[in-house]
């Protein structure tokens, strides 16, 4: 059984720990919640500090915290030999991100990021149809993920930048530069965004644009939006044969739904009736378990029976250095 402590009792936080309690593996002995008004289930031990939490013998450390303490957060757990899963961002900027990768390098534990949209059946599924190759080589991606934001957006502690280190993009728009990294198998540079504050009266954005290509030659361009007022995730992929679309997907809310993978082949060879109008398959999904796969890696790695393959160091490193171009862009 592997002994775990969860730092940080906020929304994210007890997910982990409904999801922590169902697996047989995992053993939730001690909570960090700072918040002196927040319940901590019966049993398990209400640790004052972050290093309190780290000495009730943890083999484990699920890290739920604001951005600003998540890179020392990590550190500290490793080197106490402690395995970790932090929640995305990795870090709030990259030299902060480095630090951990330091410590890490010293240390034979897990460490594992939060991309937890990986875990979503419409991206593997996707990944599947892929990496069979008969869609070809990437030509260009489009992507949108939008949210409405709320009637007290401009309060929430995402929006301050000493503590999440930017806004929209850090918080959401991170997914969708990890899943183009992720879906095409490639490395992408900015090539050009815009980031501004539109409509929120914040510090942060509350808008991305941005244009990246990549190293095999594929253009993408990302919108990431604090303003789009209706929630809206949308991935399209063009490859050379054909286009594979990720339209929506599903959240605790379902706001983001429904999810689907929408996919079609190239035919222009009929000029009359086919050209532009290919036939196009659906395929929805109904249940979200990424939550559950994405513990199941955790645990896996810790036993030693699987490597991290989602929400790697290398894989933090690459899309936050992503992010932090962006936020130079404007500088």
């Amino acid at each position: 059984m592997i002994r775990v402590g969860i730092a940080g009792f906020g929304k994210i936080g007890k997910l982990r720990f409904q999801i922590l309690s169902k697996h047989t593996g995992f053993d939730v002995v001690s909570i960090l919640e700072k918040n002196q008004d927040g319940v901590i289930p019966d049993g398990i031990y209400r640790a004052k500090t972050y290093l309190e939490l780290l000495d009730q013998d943890l083999d484990a450390v699920i890290i739920c915290a604001f951005n600003d303490v998540l890179a020392e957060y990590t550190i500290e757990a490793l080197k106490k030999n402690i395995h970790v899963f932090c929640e995305k961002p990795p870090a709030r900027t990259v030299e902060e991100l480095m630090s951990v990768s330091a410590q890490y390098l010293k240390t034979n534990v897990v460490l594992k990021y939060g991309f937890n949209h990986r875990y979503h059946y419409s991206v593997i599924e996707a990944k599947r149809m892929i990496s069979e190759g008969k869609f070809g080589k990437l030509i260009s991606a489009r992507g949108v993920y939008g949210k409405a934001g709320s009637i007290d957006y401009d309060k929430n502690w995402r929006n301050y930048k000493k503590v999440s280190g930017g806004g929209i993009l850090i918080d959401q728009g991170i997914h969708m530069l990890d899943l183009l990294r992720h879906l095409s198998d490639d490395e992408y540079t900015v090539r050009h965004a815009l980031v501004k504050t539109l409509f929120w009266n914040i510090e942060a954005e509350d808008n991305a644009f941005i244009l990246l290509e990549g190293q095999k030659g594929a253009i993408a361009s990302i919108h990431s939006s604090a303003t789009q007022w209706k929630h809206k995730f949308l991935l399209e992929l063009t490859f050379e044969n054909g286009y594979i679309n990720l339209d929506g997907i599903l959240s605790g809310t379902r706001s983001y739904a429904p999810e689907t993978v929408k996919y079609g082949l190239r035919e222009f060879e009929d000029i009359t009736w086919a050209m532009g109008k290919p036939q196009e398959h659906t395929i929805w999904f109904e249940n979200d378990h990424s939550w559950q796969l994405e513990i199941e890696e955790f645990h896996d790695s810790i036993k030693g029976t699987r490597s991290i393959k989602n929400g790697s160091i290398e894989d933090a490193i690459r899309t936050l250095s992503l992010v932090e171009t962006v936020y130079k862009f404007n500088d």
